[in-house]
């Protein structure tokens, strides 16, 4: 197990080393100057010389190479940069930022998880036909509305309508509530997919077969034997899912407009801010990276055949 971890770690290092390289190859081709962009605005009044002097301070006028490696370094050491737009290190403003997405990003999967995991069970123990089918025709039914139109009907259901949640003047708690609920039923189509159709894949294999043959109810066979089986799958598809969390938070901070990671990112895409731009690539593959790593480790605890092939 020691050296599946190890080798875990080293794949996930060299992960985020190509990360880095490729969003800093395609960030740098990016046509535009961000320190031109925002210095040569009229307001400042700067004449050639000054701006030189700027440029060489923001390190505009290196190498390709020599920037490579200034920043690869300044990454492992923890350093981000400076915003060129802002004024202040990059660290500081995903220190602001990034816990706001984050608590948005982990109710978000916790809904999804929830919400799909009622929808699988309802699919598969409900009293009728046609209500099993009902509840199997709605992941199909939330995978394809976009998010951001999901975001606005909650708004005009739960906060204009029945005035149940504020979208204005409204807590930190609740103004998480809705793009919470957003991500929730986006997220949770693929999720309960995945789960409905492992349960009925695990459900005709022979071992079901011969509990059931020996007399146990479907119910008992789903609780001691299905429900497991299925779990591990899931598992796997759910850390991909709360990878595409971060992602769907620019959208759903931008409908409630909640400053976090989202909202950062799309100043950063206007300016042309590289450094911030970069940091953010990279800290997401590193959330990314660190949940994949914890479902593999996970794994193993749920079913003992992945614990025996990993030598453990």
């Amino acid at each position: 197990m020691a050296r599946y971890l190890i080798n875990r770690l080293w794949q996930g290092l060299l992960v985020l080393w190509a990360t880095f390289t490729i969003a800093f190859i395609l960030l740098q081709a990016l046509p535009g100057d961000a320190v031109m962009l925002k210095f040569l605005r009229p307001e400042y009044g700067l004449n050639q010389q000054q701006l030189a002097e700027i440029m060489q301070s923001y390190g505009s006028e290196t190498s390709f190479l020599q920037k490579y490696v200034t920043t690869l370094f300044d990454f492992l050491r923890g350093d981000f940069g400076h915003s060129v737009e802002n004024g202040v290190p990059v660290s500081a403003l995903i220190a602001s930022s990034l816990p706001g997405t984050l608590i948005l990003a982990l109710m978000g999967f916790v809904g999804a998880v929830i919400l799909a995991s009622a929808v699988a069970l309802l699919s598969t123990f409900a009293p009728f036909q046609w209500l099993r089918r009902l509840f199997a025709s709605l992941p199909p039914l939330f995978a394809s509305v976009p998010v951001f139109w999901v975001g606005i009907m909650l708004i005009q259901i739960f906060s204009f309508r029945l005035k149940w949640v504020s979208v204005i003047g409204a807590g930190p708690l609740e103004a998480r509530i809705l793009p919470a609920l957003t991500l929730s039923i986006v997220i949770s189509a693929a999720l309960a997919q995945v789960l409905m159709r492992n349960i009925d894949d695990t459900s005709v294999q022979p071992f079901v077969s011969v509990a059931r043959a020996k007399g146990a109810s479907f119910r008992w066979a789903f609780w001691h034997h299905i429900l497991r089986n299925t779990l591990v799958p899931t598992l796997a598809i759910a850390g991909v899912l709360f990878g595409e969390l971060l992602a769907g938070a620019v959208v759903t901070e931008t409908v409630f407009g909640l400053n976090g990671i989202g909202v950062l990112t799309i100043n950063a895409v206007n300016n042309q801010d590289v450094a911030v731009l970069e940091a953010i690539v990279v800290i997401s593959a590193v959330i990314f990276v660190a949940i994949t790593l914890l479902i593999d480790l996970v794994a193993p605890l749920i079913d003992p055949r992945l614990r025996a092939a990993k030598g453990a």
